[in-house]
């Protein structure tokens, strides 16, 4: 007599599973396909970048691009790039600093009008950002922020996303935590940075990744705000690299490649946070 072999329920069909992996591969193509296009013609000289139809492989390997970067003195990509490297982290940290404490007292907290407060937070998310750009330039100027690195690092540090995702990520932990705490004689200060804080280490690095990518990518705010050209950030300033007659793709996309390794590089240092980030944050209402 045989035995019939268990099957494991829930388990996909093998058709299914190709299906699952024909689509991840399609998708990771979709997003890799142009990065990898945007090193490559970084790599070309201008001659080839202008070929059609156009070679997938650099011949010959130049690095005419990068040397039009590091040599223009008329338009300071390096200083471009420090500036918003520099924006970009504290804006960061600020937002960190900001989030953290609004999302601790909304999510631990009890005290009158703590809903209603909360809800209109949340509600500045529904507000258009562009028709805050006036109310916003007309605060920073009297405050004589204008042309300042201050201009694009203040602005936007209190963030109503911020607030709602570290708050829902507060609410997930055990409430047991903060009991035992209070029990050792821990205050409210001593329980938000000494349990609290440590244990969202995932969250808050999530929160850093993106509030950082937001300022790094902010394109229309510094064109408003910044006019020295040593005190520009790296999207406008890269938009003074296309020319008005000639488009120069080398040293746009060696600019692009500039612009886009911060990103990746932090990226890959903290995906396993942003991942454990994600997935937490929403557990709990």
């Amino acid at each position: 007599m045989t035995t019939p072999t268990p099957t494991t329920s829930g388990s996909p069909s093998p058709l299914r599973r190709v299906g699952l992996y024909a689509t991840l591969v399609t998708l990771a193509l979709i997003f890799l396909v142009p990065l990898v296009w945007m090193v490559i013609t970084s790599l070309k000289t201008y001659t080839a970048a202008q070929q059609i139809p156009p070679s997938w492989l650099p011949n010959p390997i130049a690095g005419y691009g990068y040397e039009q970067i590091l040599n223009n003195t008329a338009n300071p990509v390096l200083r471009w790039f420090l500036n918003s490297m520099l924006a970009a982290t504290l804006h960061s940290l600020l937002v960190l600093v900001t989030a953290s404490m609004a999302a601790y007292a909304l999510a631990r907290l009890k005290f009158r009008g703590r809903g209603v407060s909360f809800a209109l937070i949340v509600g500045t998310l529904f507000i258009p950002p562009t028709s805050l750009i006036i109310p916003n330039f007309l605060i920073v100027d009297q405050l004589n922020w204008i042309d300042t690195l201050a201009v694009v690092v203040v602005p936007g540090a209190a963030s109503a996303f911020g607030v709602f995702f570290l708050r829902q990520f507060f609410l997930s932990l055990p409430d047991e935590l903060e009991e035992a705490a209070t029990l050792d004689g821990a205050n409210q200060w001593q329980i938000f940075f000494k349990v609290v804080l440590p244990l969202s280490k995932p969250a808050l690095a999530t929160l850093a990744v993106l509030s950082f990518l937001t300022n790094w990518n902010d394109f229309l705010w510094p064109i408003f705000v910044l006019f020295s050209p040593e005190k520009l950030t790296l999207p406008p300033g890269l938009g003074l690299l296309q020319g008005s007659y000639v488009t120069d793709y080398p040293v746009i996309m060696a600019g692009a490649v500039l612009a886009s390794l911060p990103v990746l590089i932090l990226f890959v240092l903290a995906q396993r946070h942003i991942i454990q980030g994600v997935s937490r944050s929403g557990l709990k209402g």
